[in-house]
């Protein structure tokens, strides 16, 4: 079944690629970056930074948000991009994930997954109709098929029944899209663990259906690297060249440049913000530990080349301190430097792509990492 396509390629360099997705709430430049903001906010930030920095799209979480404030509370309010005063686009997973994190809280059918919710223990039942439903009700602009992700490693009988139980929940979600206005989309997600052939039959399963955009999901949940990017190689021939390509959870400065390498689009993660509360911060030179004693006497900012204020104007000594002393400035300060490092990324990445050198660009990232954090003083 055809869909509207309301994305555009602009550009390629090997397998990476540049383009333009326009959504109702505005245009988001890809290879992009989602910061998440799982309960409709962004930890430790405000969203003039999430913008400042460089975000064209964020992502909120179906199921926290159906548990409080509620969907229909948020609907009588404007929507998710009215009651956030975030007014950007925005994605919202369908909950899929929470099937398997809280997996000792739920219960999958082929109908529907129940929950227990984590706040009150009420109980709570998500359907592939219903996980339409509450995304309409927020709001936003590209929504999320129900599926079922698997943890790693896990029996293959078991990633087969979850794959193809996604898929039967892909074609209910997308009926159950149909009424949504124009403009709006919804991605189907690839499943099929770590086994090459039940990722490519669930990936031409998803295209019969016919979606707007496609995902892959289930990696970054416990297997190395090298297995997340050999299933990202497998899907990437098979999936449609004129439709963007979400990466799910991921997730890593290298892990988005590898992934980039290998022809996806879209990628969202907790990982700045998290990090950045446990006194992380990303950098050109990497990762870097504030909580380290040798920066208590360093005046020296984290990167003096860097544009974001934060990043080149406030000591190294002084994050140090915040972090040490629990201070919450601390947490807000690293979140927004992580935030604006990932943003930083992607430009340059969507530059390297628009000057067709992007292996040079590749090469030259990972060096800086790989060479680590300036001397101590």
């Amino acid at each position: 079944m055809a869909e509207s396509n309301h994305f555009e390629l602009l550009g390629q360099d090997g397998h990476a690629r540049a383009g333009r997705l326009t959504t109702p709430h505005g245009v988001v430049q890809t290879p992009a970056f989602m910061p998440v903001g799982t309960a409709g906010a962004m930890k430790g930030m405000h969203w003039r930074e999430v913008r400042d920095a460089g975000a064209d799209i964020v992502l909120g979480n179906t199921y926290h948000l159906m548990l409080r404030p509620g969907a229909e509370r948020i609907a009588a309010l404007g929507g998710l991009q009215v009651f956030t005063g975030w007014r950007g686009p925005m994605l919202t997973d369908s909950g899929g994930f929470q099937v398997m994190s809280l997996s000792e809280l739920r219960k999958v059918t082929e109908k529907d997954v129940t929950f227990r919710s984590h706040i009150d223990g009420t109980s709570i039942e998500l359907s592939p109709e219903r996980a339409i439903e509450v995304q309409r009700l927020l709001g936003s602009d590209i929504a999320m098929q129900l599926d079922e992700c698997v943890r790693l490693p896990a029996e293959r009988g078991d990633i087969e029944r979850a794959m193809q139980l996604s898929l039967r929940w892909g074609e209910r979600s997308r009926r159950a899209f149909e009424t949504a206005p124009v403009g709006y989309m919804l991605f189907g997600i690839v499943q099929g663990g770590d086994d090459r052939e039940l990722r490519r039959a669930s990936a031409r399963g998803l295209i019969d259906i016919g979606f707007h955009g496609y995902a892959v999901g289930g990696l970054a949940v416990g297997e190395p690297q090298a297995v997340m990017l050999a299933m990202i190689e497998e899907v990437m021939p098979i999936l449609p060249a004129d439709r963007p390509r979400y990466l799910m959870g991921v997730g890593t400065p290298e892990d988005i440049l590898e992934s980039v390498a290998r022809g996806m689009d879209m990628f969202d993660c907790v990982m700045p913000t998290r990090n950045g509360r446990h006194g992380m911060a990303f950098t050109r030179f990497g990762q870097i530990n504030l909580r380290n004693a040798r920066h208590a006497d360093d005046p020296r900012p984290l990167d003096e080349q860097s544009a974001w204020p934060s990043t080149c104007a406030i000591s190294r000594a002084y994050l140090h301190h915040l972090v040490r002393s629990g201070e919450t400035l601390g947490a807000m300060l690293l979140s927004e430097i992580n935030v604006a490092y990932y943003q930083h990324l992607m430009r340059g990445i969507r530059n390297a792509i628009a000057q067709g050198n992007f292996a040079e660009f590749r090469e030259r990232t990972r060096a800086g990492w790989a060479q680590g954090d300036i001397a101590p003083r």
